[in-house]
């Protein structure tokens, strides 16, 4: 239901940064981005990475000001984070999805014979 950001502490490339996020979904917070100007290259998995010099502007726009480890924790809440060292979750019918076999299992029938029906070779 809002836009939020956090203090523009983060350094790199010879600036600091801020973290631009929605507690609602991905496409409001591609919306309100697009409407600041922030180029789609600027967002990275859950968040945009929004300049220092930019971050009056996000307020002014109506994100709310926030400290990063409540936006952490906003995020998670939401259901919308998306950490570094996490892989995305699987999609239905992908090796690692709920039901599907795991990787080298071999799939076969409740009677333990394997799950094709062709002639063996």
């Amino acid at each position: 239901m809002a836009i939020y950001i956090d203090p523009p502490t983060w350094p790199g490339h010879g600036r600091m940064w801020s973290h631009l996020v929605s507690d609602t979904s991905f496409e409001e917070l591609h919306g309100f981005a697009a409407a600041l100007g922030a180029p789609r290259r600027a967002f990275e998995r859950d968040h945009y990475d929004l300049p220092a010099e930019r971050y009056a502007d996000a307020v002014r726009a109506g994100a709310v000001e926030i400290g990063s480890k409540e936006l952490v924790r906003l995020l998670t809440a939401a259901g919308l984070r998306r950490p570094k060292h996490r892989p995305r979750p699987a999609a239905a019918g992908e090796e690692g999805a709920p039901g599907a076999p795991a990787r080298g299992a071999s799939q076969r029938r409740g009677d333990g014979s394997p799950a094709h029906d062709g002639p063996s070779s």
